[in-house]
């Protein structure tokens, strides 16, 4: 009997060294769990595309699929695209099937390793004289925002920061340049820009440009810059760790703020909306509709 497959679900970037690092990702958890089939693609921008690596495990034989999305909070892509994107391949292959897991943060073992990023740029350097700025990569979902937060609260109790600070490199406010100064106002003299991305690439590339554009305009500041996440050992238990518990189905969602379902201010269209999925370029079908004749969405 050959097990559930470990999938692996990326957005997809137009950096081809991010992507590279996605597929390295997955070459890496195919070596250390023999005999599980592991397949990894994208649902847009890069390849492979997702319904390349899924064609391709169902010619080794897989049957089933325990998807884990390859993103670290619950915004459009985890709550529509991606789940869209297997259904379509469900389509495609039938007699297969997928069960569906939750988006990889907040965790311990992220936490672990954004301390561990830290701890790379300040060496002995006091805990106490330095305020983190951890940069997301925003969203219109306020509740993906919210969760950005929670990780800075996290990383700040108990280590002895001055503070953790949050901005987004898009979407929302407050910007890196504005978080950064933010941060000066509240006495800072020493900020680390802490990205809060799993893989290089375009966006955090631009969180590092920016950090850089301010501190050379604010000499008095000292910035450092931390590195992204990477292929970190707590990150590929954890992606076993949600492996694992997709195929239990103890799977706990956050519903309490989602935009779909509770009208928060400013969202109250977004109650009941249905998900569709995005047309994807790469995608072999063609297809701008998303199988029922409504035409998805694009960037």
């Amino acid at each position: 009997m050959i097990p559930p497959a470990l999938l692996l679900v990326g957005h997809g970037t137009r950096d081809e060294s991010g992507a590279e690092a996605f597929r390295a990702f997955v070459r890496q958890l195919g070596e250390q769990n023999p005999g599980l089939p592991v397949g990894g693609g994208f649902i847009e921008l890069s390849p492979p595309p997702l319904a390349d690596s899924v064609a391709e495990l169902v010619r080794q034989g897989v049957r089933s699929f325990a998807a884990v999305p390859m993103v670290l909070v619950s915004a459009g892509h985890a709550k529509g695209d991606i789940p869209a994107a297997l259904a379509r391949e469900a389509q495609r292959h039938p007699g297969t099937t997928h069960t569906y897991g939750r988006p990889l943060g907040p965790h311990p073992g992220l936490l672990t390793i954004l301390e561990r990023r830290l701890n790379e740029v300040l060496g002995d350097d006091d805990r106490s004289g330095t305020t983190v700025l951890l940069v997301g990569r925003g969203s219109t979902d306020p509740d993906a925002n919210a969760e950005i937060y929670k990780v800075a609260r996290l990383l700040w109790e108990g280590r002895g920061y001055a503070s953790v600070e949050t901005a987004f490199v898009s979407l929302a406010a407050p910007d890196v340049p504005a978080g950064l100064e933010r941060c000066r106002k509240l006495g800072a003299g020493r900020i680390v820009v802490l990205p809060y991305f799993l893989f290089t690439g375009i966006l955090p590339d631009r969180v590092r440009a920016q950090a850089a554009e301010w501190a050379a305009a604010h000499p008095e500041t000292e910035v450092r810059q931390a590195d992204v996440i990477g292929p970190e050992p707590e990150l590929a238990d954890l992606v076993m760790e949600r492996y694992r518990e997709t195929l239990k189905g103890d799977l706990r969602m956050n519903c309490d703020s989602c935009v779909y379902r509770v009208e928060l201010p400013g969202f109250e269209d977004r109650v009941g909306m249905p998900q569709q999925p995005h047309h994807h370029p790469d995608d072999p079908s063609g297809d701008s509709s998303d199988g029922h004749g409504h035409h998805a969405h694009s960037h």
